[in-house]
């Protein structure tokens, strides 16, 4: 085992290097510098993180990494970003069961979660504006947990509520809003429980549709504090790096750059639709799609028509908060969608969008 500074090896490399060329004005690098600005990056973190041989608490552990990631980057299943159909009717009923889980958040790094449906994020939730959504939580987990919908209109103490280990809960809701909205567990302390993977996204349409996408994806942004690097035992969770915001991974999806190994697709002249919500905890997520200007965004989930801009780079999404982002791209290529927050980008907040099939792969 050793660290390394790129999430999948030598393909994430390639692309953070061509990001980095394209938001520097086309600076090129030559594939010497390239290499030795990597090794010095990984020798300095490294430094950084072993004192005599010995874990250092606090320390950070972004970018370590066995030495066959970019083998368990391939052989990864990555979660399910497209957009999951509406339920007919007038009732959507979601059923999650809460289990305490050991997962993977990157190539080779393990750990152990609090997760809905066993994963981080859970599952996708879509209404219409309208529907009622009947909402029951099963805690299969050894303490007690809750769920809090921030599309819902409803009484927290009533709704909100924790659910004991062995228990079950339901309440019902109206989706009276349409947007991109978080759900999460709101247990205290709520920095924990989000932290540790209890968290998604609900995707609620407005009564009169938004103009026909081809493609529908939804990103649910994360950050990981870790105890340990988690290359042997599962890291758990670090309450000191937490309160501090210094993550040691950041995500899309609950996996770092995943959709790099495993791009999301679309035809040339496709409209792609990206509902992008922001789990935090604790950091804004700058989405922007690189190569193109976002066609419309809707900010903050608000999908009125007549409040949505047209024409932007970059647009900022909240912790707890939510967009949703149109692009129509018409030469084939890959593009990479990133926080612009670039240090969230290094610790695996990157993903591509491939157009077409091009040729190649993503190189400066």
């Amino acid at each position: 085992m050793k660290p390394v500074f790129m999430v999948t090896g030598m393909l994430v490399a390639a692309v953070l290097l061509f990001v980095a060329t394209v938001v520097a004005a086309n600076r090129a690098l030559s594939d010497d510098d390239a290499v030795a600005a990597t090794a010095t990056t990984t020798m300095d973190h490294a430094s950084m993180n072993m004192a005599g041989g010995q874990t250092v608490k606090g320390m950070s552990f972004a970018g370590a990494a066995p030495d066959n990631a970019a083998e368990l980057a391939k052989a990864h299943k990555p979660y399910p970003a497209a957009l999951p159909p509406l339920t007919p009717g007038d009732v959507v009923k979601v059923h999650m069961v809460l289990k305490d889980v050991t997962i993977d958040i990157a190539p080779g790094i393990k750990y152990a979660a609090w997760g809905f449906e066993g994963g981080a994020p859970g599952p996708v939730v879509h209404a219409r504006q309208g529907q009622t959504v009947e909402m029951t939580l099963t805690n299969d987990g050894a303490i007690p947990h809750s769920i809090d919908f921030h599309a819902a209109r409803i009484a927290p103490n009533e709704a909100f509520v924790d659910v004991m280990p062995g228990k079950s809960f339901t309440f019902r809701f109206k989706a009276s809003d349409p947007g991109v909205f978080m759900y999460h567990c709101g247990t205290k302390p709520v920095l924990m429980h989000i932290a540790n993977g209890m968290y998604g996204a609900i995707v609620v349409d407005p009564a009169t549709p938004l103009p026909k996408a081809d493609k529908s994806y939804v990103l649910v942004a994360s950050e990981w504090y870790l105890s340990t690097d988690g290359l042997g035992a599962p890291a758990q969770f670090d309450l000191n790096k937490a309160r501090a915001m210094m993550p040691d991974w950041t995500t899309f999806n609950g996996y770092a750059g995943q959709y790099v190994t495993h791009p999301l697709t679309a035809d040339p002249g496709d409209t792609v639709r990206f509902y992008v919500v922001d789990a935090g905890p604790s950091l804004t997520t700058a989405f922007h799609v690189v190569g193109t200007i976002l066609d419309t965004a809707y900010l903050d989930g608000d999908m009125h028509a007549d409040h949505a801009l047209h024409g932007v780079q970059t647009v900022d999404v909240p912790a707890g908060g939510g967009g949703v982002f149109d692009v129509k791209i018409d030469q084939e290529g890959l593009y990479p969608f990133v926080s612009h927050s670039f240090a969230s980008v290094d610790m695996g907040q990157v993903g591509l969008l491939k157009i077409g099939n091009p040729s190649g792969t993503m190189s400066h």
